[in-house]
């Protein structure tokens, strides 16, 4: 059975993250898990030395690309064959992995866990800047990507590699654009998620706008300049 590790980016989530870690925990347990604390200033890393948790705590913010290279690192360097990126707030849900891992065996680098597979986006502020980073990815490599927000995303070792040794390697849809461009092969599988029960996204509407106008630049202007 291959090995994976369910990396869990948390910041400020004091609020779900029990909830998360205990569901995998008691139901997952085939799945080895680590939390990234990522400097937050409540009580989230208190209740992952309190729970006894597998965590490593960052002792500033780097956001999430920072947080999320700290867990890769640790899963290359532990001999992972996948890394699945697993949002702190449950709205991913680990009934998904399984199918994930059937589908990236298949011989695919890269697998997200898409909710607009077999359904329609809905219309929204959100969505539509969605809809408009899914057509820069199709222009500028070919690919048509349904989710390319989701942060649901599972990694093979290669990508493990890149991501963990590479300084502008966030886990963004512009970061996917550019690995397809480079021969990476993705897929989707259809997701149902959750919405957040607590606490506060980080995106709200003027940070998700802002999101969207920096993705579509990336995607359609300086990834043309970017050497591998």
């Amino acid at each position: 059975m291959a090995k994976l590790l369910i990396l869990i980016p948390a910041y400020n989530e004091a609020e779900n993250i029990e909830r998360v870690v205990d569901n995998i925990e008691k139901n997952y347990s085939q799945y080895d898990y680590i939390v990234v604390n990522d400097g937050s200033k409540d009580k989230t890393y208190d209740i992952c030395v309190k729970k006894g948790y597998k965590v490593i705590d960052l002792p500033i913010n780097l956001g999430l690309a920072g947080g999320f290279q700290a867990g890769v690192k640790y899963a290359y360097r532990k001999g992972y064959d996948y890394v699945i990126q697993f949002d702190a707030d449950g709205q991913h849900l680990p009934e998904y992995i399984e199918p994930m891992i059937e589908e990236i065996e298949k011989g695919y680098d890269i697998v997200i866990g898409s909710r607009f597979v077999e359904k329609k986006k809905p219309f929204s502020a959100r969505m539509i800047g969605s809809r408009m980073i899914s057509q820069a990815i199709k222009i500028t490599t070919g690919k048509k990507i349904n989710d390319p927000t989701s942060g649901m995303r599972l990694y093979d070792r290669k990508c493990m590699m890149e991501y963990a040794q590479e300084v502008n390697y966030g886990p963004e849809p512009d970061t996917i654009s550019y690995l397809i461009k480079n021969g990476a092969k993705i897929s989707e599988i259809q997701v149902d998620m959750e919405e957040r029960v607590a606490g506060t996204s980080y995106l709200n509407f003027a940070k998700s706008i802002s999101y969207m106008f920096r993705m579509m630049v990336s995607i359609m202007v300086i990834q043309l300049f970017r050497k591998r």
